[in-house]
């Protein structure tokens, strides 16, 4: 685990790694008419849509997001272009990426990207979501319900939570956004956000625990 400000307990460890593995959907990986990876702090997820690429799993790229307030310092040009510009390094043509540089949310994210796509006169009957590892159910979640004739898969780097922190560097950071989804995974079908998933009882069980613990910073508040 990594160094924190905040202590992290052995049960609180093995709270966040129920979660973790809640949070991943682990679809098998197929060809998909294009990818969709979504901007956040992890640019991670851009090497990651990269290897995939190369693999031959989709012709078409998109790349997602304007900012968030997590990210204006580390992707001052947004996230979309900053993802984009690692994709070239790693060797990804030019011409099979689109940016899509507004997005500040995940339904944005679809709900952009989709009309990105038909501008561009494509129109997939498969899409690979690829972001980062805790946010697969959510991401599946919301193209469910904004994207209901498309069949969606997820895509993230193969981690485990411990080499997941190891990369980032920040044990409760990463266990606050965990537990932030969670609640998202959990409300936004109330709000028409997302298609309703079942959260099994333990994870029910760890979520409130972490919460009772502190880990709340990214939780949305009623």
């Amino acid at each position: 685990m990594a160094d924190d400000a905040r202590t992290i307990t052995r049960e609180q460890w093995r709270h966040a790694e129920l979660i973790w593995e809640y949070h991943r959907m682990r679809h098998q990986v197929r060809p998909c008419d294009v990818a969709i990876a979504l901007g956040c702090n992890d640019i991670g997820v851009a090497v990651h849509a990269a290897e995939l690429y190369h693999a031959g799993f989709f012709p078409v790229l998109v790349f997602t997001g304007g900012n968030s307030p997590s990210t204006t310092e580390l992707f001052p040009a947004g996230e979309a272009a900053h993802f984009r510009e690692r994709a070239l390094e790693l060797g990804v043509p030019d011409t099979v990426i689109l940016v899509e540089p507004e997005a500040s949310n995940t339904g944005q994210n679809i709900t952009f990207s989709r009309r990105a796509l038909e501008v561009n006169g494509i129109a997939p009957a498969t899409v690979l979501l690829v972001c980062m590892p805790y946010m697969e159910r959510r991401a599946f979640a919301t193209a469910r319900k904004l994207w209901p004739e498309v069949e969606v898969a997820c895509a993230s780097a193969p981690l485990s939570l411990g080499d997941y922190v190891k990369e980032i560097g920040d044990a409760a950071i990463v266990i606050d956004m965990m537990v932030g989804d969670l609640q998202r995974v959990m409300e936004y079908p109330k709000l028409g956000f997302a298609i309703e998933q079942k959260v099994p009882r333990e994870v029910c069980r760890a979520y409130d625990s972490l919460v009772e613990s502190g880990f709340d910073s990214r939780l949305i508040q009623s």
